[in-house]
């Protein structure tokens, strides 16, 4: 996928996303007059706000995060610094995870400013040059203001999600009058529909996110294609090893945070073989490049917030062939 594809693409999945909100907002406004809706739009907004001021307090938290001082590790300083200048972005403060899978994400609030954080068993699986690969797609995320763009998506489908909810309770409860609580359990069911709808646009827009996020890297690191494919190789087939930190890696809501979606890396390195740890970088690539989707890996892709490891790493291929 080209850039220029990629971009429109985005903007095309966002536009739908947007219109197809607006529709079913003006339907429920005339079914139900405003005061309810912008009530639970109002709340819903709020609370998505207040999510990114303290999200990064509930990450260092959750995923065990601690601020990396410059002396620990110069090397990834410095290309946290390199690559921040040739973004143009500001310098973001670098983070560790005590975790053992090997991940990475990019978080922030106005509170604290960009950050970007690598687990330890990043620094412990992968090779310098890798990292590094990884921190050009982390610094695309902060490039392309991932993290605001995509709660502001996140709203939407949460949106109709509590008006379902709150309508569903309303309606087993006996809420209004008797005789319109069939009424109201067909807006409850209507709103769940297009919750888990807006909420596959909201999947969707995340993985297109991830493969701009994969180009930066490209065009911000040197010979960045390779280095990233190997990154994801490796990734994707030593996740098995973690599964206990795994887990911990995709609670509450924050798995689009990260590099590569921890259950998606776990059953990738199960199709690979753990026979296969021992081959060299570049035939691990090729392995992984020549696994056969199938229609389960297709529909599976759906559900996930990241695409395909095998799609990844065939773009990433392609990327590298056309910078050459």
């Amino acid at each position: 996928m080209g850039l220029i594809k990629l971009r429109f693409t985005i903007a095309a999945t966002l536009a739908v996303l947007i219109g197809l909100s607006t529709l079913f907002f003006t339907i429920f406004l005339r079914l139900l007059g405003s005061f309810s809706i912008y009530s639970m739009l109002a709340m819903v907004i709020a609370f998505n706000l207040i999510q990114w001021v303290v999200a990064p307090y509930l990450i260092g938290a959750i995923y065990r995060v601690k601020e990396l001082p410059e002396s620990s590790n110069p090397k990834l300083h410095s290309y946290v610094r390199r690559i921040a200048e040739s973004t143009r972005i500001n310098v973001p403060k670098l983070m560790i995870s005590s975790l053992r899978i090997p991940n990475a994400f990019a978080y922030g609030s106005p509170l604290t400013g960009n950050r970007v954080a690598v687990t330890q068993g990043l620094l412990d699986t992968l090779e310098d040059e890798e990292v590094e690969a990884v921190l050009g797609h982390e610094l695309g995320h902060l490039k392309h203001r991932d993290v605001q763009v995509m709660m502001f998506a996140s709203v939407l489908p949460s949106v109709f999600y509590y008006i379902g909810y709150s309508f569903m309770w309303s309606s087993m409860l006996g809420g209004r009058r008797r005789n319109d609580s069939g009424g109201i359990f067909l807006i409850a069911i209507g709103s769940m529909v297009i919750y888990f709808v807006l909420s596959l646009l909201v999947m969707g827009l995340s993985r297109l996110r991830e493969h701009y996020a994969d180009t930066h890297a490209v065009a911000h690191v040197n010979d960045g294609a390779r280095k990233l494919s190997e990154a994801l190789a490796k990734i994707s087939t030593f996740s098995q090893r973690s599964k206990m930190d795994s887990k911990s890696m995709h609670v509450a809501g924050f798995k689009t945070l990260l590099f590569s979606d921890p259950d998606t890396s776990r059953r990738d390195a199960m199709e690979i073989g753990a026979s296969r740890y021992r081959t060299s970088d570049q035939m691990l690539v090729e392995q992984v490049m020549s696994r056969k989707l199938t229609t389960a890996d297709r529909v599976l892709e759906l559900f996930s917030t990241h695409p395909n490891m095998v799609k990844r790493i065939r773009l990433l291929r392609d990327l590298g062939i056309k910078r050459q």
